[in-house]
């Protein structure tokens, strides 16, 4: 066993482990997989207690062909965690069944969001049927994945991929805490609880033109947007929102600098050379622009770049969160391909 090998699977030893002492995980459930040699992943083995994981337990599989390499058997939800490393190079992937997230989304179809750092991490969690002890779907987990490092699956469990082990299992103890808050606050006082809103809900008006997205046309028409809006313009100089921000479409030369003065944007800039840069391919773009997807969340889950510090620009977080949402107010063609 080289060096490599041995590094990874004892951080998936160790991730199990913390799974296990947090309660995240008992007795036989939950898998966990990370990418490996060129091709190939390390999965836990079928039947394998993540509490008390050895390095036997963990084995070696072909990712284009799905053949273990191995003597043990991979766990029975390896045709998941292959689909999620062929969406998803380089990234570990977790999947486990928390007890409050579970009862949660047993009885919930979406996360109430009580909390700025749960509406900054977490986000719009998607939440999908489950109707089999396994993943009898993992294309629609994958599809989720696109827009959320974490998906919830109902009666079931949830699935978080990350950089690093680190990175998911913060997620999936995020979404734990986060259920937990809800139950006491509902606890607390129902009526209050019930009549919260996680986030504010625009709908796209069905006679506005769309747009090619990118295009100036479309960056100019939320420019406008921005503008008239009257909560951005209380808020911008409450805060003074007054700081250039660009925003870039990776692989393309598609840029635009806001010049925000007073919550207003001043002046609309043709490059991406401002203190805070926002970047990300395309498809992450598109989900941005439909409304699937919080731009916050997307910097903080590493699906958006930002160059700039996350702390300054959150001192604007009540303002910028409500130009995002203003983005999906202006539709865009959908993308060829």
């Amino acid at each position: 066993m080289n060096k490599k090998e041995q590094d990874l699977k004892e951080e998936m030893i160790q991730v199990g482990r913390r799974l296990y002492a947090a309660g995240l995980s008992v007795a036989k459930s939950g898998n966990l997989s990370c990418a490996f040699a060129s091709g190939e992943i390390l999965i836990t083995a079928t039947g394998t207690f993540l509490g008390d994981l050895k390095e036997e337990d963990i084995v070696r599989v072909n990712l284009e062909s799905g053949k273990c390499l191995d003597a043990k058997a991979p766990s029975t939800e390896l045709p998941l965690h292959l689909l999620c490393h062929r969406n998803f190079p380089d990234k570990t992937v977790i999947h486990c069944h928390p007890p409050l997230i579970n009862g949660y989304f047993a009885v919930e179809n979406s996360l109430k969001t009580l909390t700025f750092e749960t509406k900054l991490f977490l986000g719009d969690v998607p939440v999908i049927r489950q109707d089999t002890p396994m993943v009898s779907n993992p294309q629609e987990v994958v599809a989720a994945l696109q827009r959320n490092n974490l998906v919830a699956l109902k009666n079931h469990g949830v699935v978080a991929i990350g950089d690093k082990f680190t990175d998911a299992l913060n997620l999936v103890e995020a979404l734990e805490e986060a259920v937990k808050t809800a139950a006491v606050a509902r606890l607390f006082n129902k009526d209050s609880y019930d009549a919260l809103e996680s986030a504010l809900k625009e709908n796209l008006t069905d006679n506005q033109p769309g747009y090619q997205m990118f295009s100036k046309e479309h960056i100019q028409a939320i420019v406008e947007l921005v503008n008239k809006d009257a909560f951005i313009a209380q808020k911008g100089k409450e805060l003074d929102l007054t700081v250039e921000l660009a925003i870039k479409m990776d692989g393309s030369d598609n840029a635009y600098k806001f010049n925000f003065k007073e919550g207003r944007i001043a002046e609309l800039g043709l490059d991406a050379h401002a203190p805070f840069v926002i970047s990300a391919p395309p498809a992450v773009w598109e989900q941005v622009f439909l409304g699937k997807l919080d731009s916050f969340v997307a910097v903080t889950q590493g699906k958006m770049h930002l160059k700039g510090e996350l702390g300054k620009l959150s001192k604007w977080y009540v303002p910028f969160t409500r130009l995002f949402a203003l983005f999906k107010q202006v539709k865009i063609e959908p993308r060829s391909g």
